[in-house]
């Protein structure tokens, strides 16, 4: 189902590119996103995490998106492209092995090298 672009406003915002990375210390699935709108050409990153944690039958999803530089989102898009596995968390190639980081507490920091230019909400549309 596609998401309402933040640009244009038309239910045309959908995911193009993805790359499912390794857990880390806080969620289960942790999937990084190129969303992109069929009708105006707007492009941004998105994520989505999904814990299953605490409670039985309990899970917890983190779905965001951010803006980024037009350089920021080629090279992101490349490295997903250059994956020969991007659906495999497991994968041990360069793209997983930069975009999968993580801090010393175990959280993901696959993006902090990226110039993020704002949060915006994805809206089913």
């Amino acid at each position: 189902m596609p998401f309402q672009c933040p640009e244009c406003s038309r239910s045309s915002l959908k995911v193009a590119q993805r790359i499912e990375l390794p857990p880390d210390s806080r969620s289960d699935e942790i999937t990084l996103q190129i969303v992109t709108c069929s009708q105006c050409d707007f492009a941004a990153i998105a994520v989505y995490e999904e814990s299953r944690r605490g409670a039985l039958f309990d899970e917890s999803v983190d779905h965001r998106a951010y803006r980024t530089t037009p350089a920021d989102l080629k090279a992101l898009r490349r490295a997903i492209r250059n994956c020969p596995k991007p659906r495999d968390p497991r994968c041990r190639c360069a793209s997983h092995q930069r975009l999968g980081r993580q801090d010393a507490s175990g959280r993901w920091d696959g993006l902090s090298d990226v110039h993020l230019e704002g949060r915006f909400n994805l809206v089913f549309g």
